[in-house]
């Protein structure tokens, strides 16, 4: 069995191009195979239900039979399976090959559960990178893809070139939790979106309007204007300072009424927009409702004024 433990870094051969296995071909690890094998690398790739490697071996890569063959085959070690307890049930019974490599744990978690793989991966000599993904499958490779990483730089920077052929690649920082914390928390800013998106469209939808063309000609230009106001949004957060500059939260909890009162009108459940609404009646009741929209955060964050307990 080769051991490729130092050899072919990108830090080493300056070229990025140096031997990388991938471990888990579910839709978003056999695209990162395919964007390393489209950047030259030599791939080992493993996966639980073997005939899922097939398409990648047909493009080039080596399929291992075991995960012990394939972590020993690279110095870098991409791991991209369904959840935290799935990355221990592969890696752990493999712990003693990790030493001195570059792991880079790809896989969907917490902040907590990346703290706690770094600390047992730096136990067994390995060095332990977490990442988040903020693209999905077909993106990968291509402009628009961003991951974005923490844990240790040494091995991110050693291995930046490779890491790049998937997107840009921010790194965040030395705590290996952050880049998890910041996938979350841009996913929960999609999500919100996205639950704004669907009930919108539903309303429209309900006397006979097409979503596309209420998407294209009203509402994502009406979403381009709203976000321009985040950027000060998000200063005034950071002084403390939510003082109401136009629409105060009083004024916004008499509005909220009308679309809550509006979509059960059209037949409409709420549930996408209740949550919202809560919050403002609450912040109204505990004397918030002279401030701006952005006060409603103190609701949100433990051990802030009229927050809920953690």
């Amino acid at each position: 069995m080769t051991d490729s433990r130092t050899p072919g870094t990108d830090k080493e051969t300056g070229t990025g191009t140096g031997p990388v296995t991938v471990l888990g071909l579910g839709a978003m690890g056999t695209a990162l195979a395919q964007a390393l094998l489209a950047g030259g690398h030599e791939v080992t790739v493993w996966n639980r239900t073997a005939a899922r490697a097939e398409p990648l071996t047909a493009q080039g890569a080596r399929a291992a039979d075991t995960v012990e063959e394939a972590v020993t085959a690279s110095p870098l070690v991409i791991v991209c399976v369904l959840d935290d307890a799935a990355v221990r049930a592969t890696l752990e019974p493999v712990a003693a090959t990790l030493a001195d490599r570059a792991l880079v744990n790809l896989t969907n978690g917490t902040p907590e559960q990346a703290r706690a793989t770094a600390a047992w991966a730096a136990g067994h000599g390995a060095h332990y990178v977490d990442g988040g993904i903020m693209a999905i499958p077909p993106m990968i490779g291509h402009p628009g893809s961003t991951l974005l990483y923490s844990g240790a730089s040494t091995a991110f920077e050693a291995h930046r070139v490779t890491l790049e052929r998937f997107g840009a690649a921010t790194f965040l920082g030395t705590d290996p939790g952050v880049a998890a914390l910041h996938d979350l928390a841009l996913l929960s800013g999609m999500y919100g979106m996205l639950g704004g998106f669907l009930h919108a469209v539903a309303m429209v939808g309900t006397e006979g309007g097409k979503a596309a063309e209420f998407t294209t000609a009203l509402l994502v230009p009406w979403l381009r204007t709203m976000m321009t106001a985040l950027p000060e949004f998000a200063r005034q957060m950071d002084a403390g300072d939510f003082g109401a500059r136009d629409s105060n939260l009083a004024m916004q909890a008499v509005g909220f009424v009308n679309i809550i009162e509006g979509s059960r009108a059209q037949g409409l459940r709420t549930d996408l927009i209740e949550p919202m609404r809560d919050l403002i009646d609450r912040a109204v009741a505990q004397g918030k409702g002279g401030e701006d929209l952005q006060g409603l955060i103190s609701l949100l964050v433990p051990g802030a004024s009229g927050a809920p307990d953690a």
